[in-house]
């Protein structure tokens, strides 16, 4: 004998069990436009990059994640997850042992291959990729949809969103400051204008010098950075790093006679996650700074 739709619901509801087998289909468009369409919340997801950690868990997945790449560090429990490889080097027997029902990808330079043999697995995939701080709230609740955890992903976004708005207006219409940005220096590596980090220049009233060049994490040299005379200079924080002491051998570069060599923590600015927010922040203040320094 059949059991209604209703009974089975109910006996499922009298044993303490989520009423969720007869959940709607839920569609969300990731970030390069793609529809991804999941029968029923995920479960068991796996993320492939540090900052796809970060915006999962802001979303309320902590107890979803399954699996992770390297550096994925933050928040603390991430540490705990097995980790599945790295962003270049992933370990397609681990992915499939974890049975994941939704895989958030990063599509970068060293990344293409990668992914195509995720792909092949047949396991539902949303690409993540920010490319505006406005695309990180929105990427958080659009994860949240997917996890079917809404009711801790759609505050969590709007608290980032109206931490967006407090700096906008807090430094909207500030002298441009012509910074330059510098992720690593042996060889120079910087941030083009096609990078998040740019955009984080941008709301702060500061001007990537190198926002033109066509690739997103270009290699550019000494005399190219001393042509372009930056007023302020950033470098993140890193072990075995020099940072922005090399500049210091250059005193009539502008950012070196103002005193303006700034130190960031690279993990609150390179990744485009939740806390990409607070590094926005930060940047903002060290060009008020530099803006303070300015000739009187």
């Amino acid at each position: 004998m059949k059991t209604s739709p209703f009974l089975a619901a109910l006996a499922v509801s009298a044993i303490g069990l989520p009423i969720a087998a007869h959940a709607a289909p839920v569609t969300v468009k990731d970030d390069d436009g793609n529809t991804v369409t999941l029968q029923k919340p995920a479960q068991r997801v796996i993320s492939l990059a540090p900052h796809v950690t970060e915006l999962l868990f802001a979303a309320g997945g902590a107890s979803r994640v399954v699996g992770v790449v390297s550096y994925s560090d933050f928040p603390e429990a991430a540490k705990k997850i097995p980790q599945i490889g790295s962003n270049r080097e992933l370990d397609l027997e681990r992915i499939m042992a974890l049975k994941p029902d939704l895989i958030v990808a990063w599509r970068h330079g060293g990344s293409e291959r990668q992914i195509e043999m995720v792909r092949k697995l047949g396991v539902p995939m949303f690409h993540s990729d920010p490319q505006k701080l406005e695309d990180i709230p929105d990427s958080v609740a659009r994860l949240g949809q997917l996890m079917g955890t809404d009711t801790a992903a759609r505050p969590a976004a709007d608290g980032l969103r109206n931490q967006l708005t407090d700096l906008r207006k807090r430094y909207a219409n500030r002298p441009v400051v012509r910074s330059f940005y510098q992720v690593w220096d042996k060889p120079l590596y910087t941030l083009s204008g096609r990078h998040i980090v740019s955009d984080a220049l941008r709301l702060c009233g500061g001007e990537n010098i190198f926002a033109k060049l066509e690739v997103t994490a270009p290699v550019v040299g000494v005399e190219a950075v001393l042509q372009e005379n930056p007023e302020a200079i950033f470098a993140t924080a890193e072990k075995n790093y020099g940072g922005v002491s090399m500049w210091k051998a250059y005193p009539t570069l502008t950012a070196v006679r103002n005193d303006n060599l700034f130190t960031i923590d690279g993990q609150l600015l390179n990744r485009a996650g939740p806390r990409m927010i607070a590094g926005t922040a930060q940047l903002c203040e060290k060009l008020e700074l530099a803006r303070s320094h300015r000739a009187k």
